[in-house]
C-alpha cells in the first residue's frame, strides 16, 4: 500500500489542482477542451496510461469538459501516484491546449 500525502501539501507542485470538496481526501481539476474530439482524445490519452500503471482516475466529460478526481482507494487518500498522474494529466491537457 502506498503512504498518504496530505492534501495541502500534494497541492504545492499542482496549481492546477484543488482539494476535493466531498468526504474523502482527493484531488480534482476540471479541464476545456475546443471541442468534444479533443476532449475524447485526452480522456483516451490518459485511460493508456492509467491502464499501463494500474492506476485509473475517476472522471466525467459532457461535449468539451472534462472533470477528473484522484485518490488512492487503496491508501484511502491521496498519493504519489496520483501527484504522478495529475502531473501527467497537466502535460497531456497542455498539449491539447486545454483551459
Amino acid at each position: 500500500m502506498a503512504d498518504r500525502i496530505d492534501v495541502a501539501e500534494a497541492l504545492k507542485g499542482l496549481p492546477l489542482w484543488r482539494a476535493h470538496a466531498g468526504d474523502r481526501p482527493a484531488i480534482t481539476r476540471s479541464l476545456t477542451f475546443a471541442d468534444f474530439n479533443a476532449a475524447f482524445g485526452f480522456m483516451t490519452r490518459i485511460a493508456l496510461l492509467a491502464d499501463k500503471v494500474d492506476h485509473h482516475p475517476e472522471w466525467s466529460n459532457v461535449y468539451n469538459r472534462v472533470e477528473v478526481l484522484l485518490t488512492t482507494h487503496d491508501a484511502d487518500g491521496v498519493t504519489q501516484r496520483d501527484i504522478d498522474m495529475a502531473r501527467f494529466i497537466d502535460t497531456a491537457a497542455a498539449g491539447l491546449g486545454a483551459k
